[in-house]
């Protein structure tokens, strides 16, 4: 699995990042075992619903999620918001 970053997921990620020690070294293991397995268990990947139909979550922390979706050939994945449930949804 590929992974690119959409630019308002970087400057998500780095407030996040700013803010909250310890949250980038999380984010980089998640994504490790995201590139490995998008569907692996740790990870708590579910498609969403609603107006958000079309995209993804997983989870990195208890309640930081990243939201993301899958290219048309599935091979690669763009993340494009970083965190808290009632921030990314």
């Amino acid at each position: 699995m590929k992974v690119a970053f959409s630019s308002s997921f970087n400057r998500a990620i780095y407030k996040k990042i700013k803010n909250q020690p310890g949250l980038e070294e999380k984010f980089w293991d998640c994504t490790k075992i995201f590139i490995e397995n998008p569907y692996d268990r740790r990870l708590k990947t579910h498609k969403l619903s609603g107006q958000f139909k079309d995209l993804w979550s997983f989870t990195i922390d208890y309640d930081i999620r990243v939201v993301f979706y899958f290219t048309k050939n599935k091979d690669e994945s763009i993340f494009i918001d970083i965190g808290s449930h009632n921030e990314v949804y």
